[in-house]
């Protein structure tokens, strides 16, 4: 890998690879934020659902003791 990496010009080891390198670590931390936020956000719809749910059961009972009397 030394061997190679002498063989390359100075403009490719000081401007190019860097670039790379850059491009490279903006994808692997891009995919990981992506994936932070999209469990986030699965999280909150799903406890949003939740509650929606239990308020709706809530005014169900509270409807029906209501008419119940």
């Amino acid at each position: 890998m030394a061997e190679i990496w002498k063989t390359l010009p100075g403009w490719v080891r000081h401007i190019v690879v860097p670039i790379i390198v850059l491009i490279a670590a903006w994808a692997i931390i891009s995919t990981i934020v992506g994936a932070v936020f999209g469990l986030m956000w699965f999280l909150f719809s799903w406890v949003f659902k939740v509650l929606v749910i239990v308020a709706l059961g809530a005014a169900v009972v509270i409807l029906v003791k209501k008419a119940s009397r």
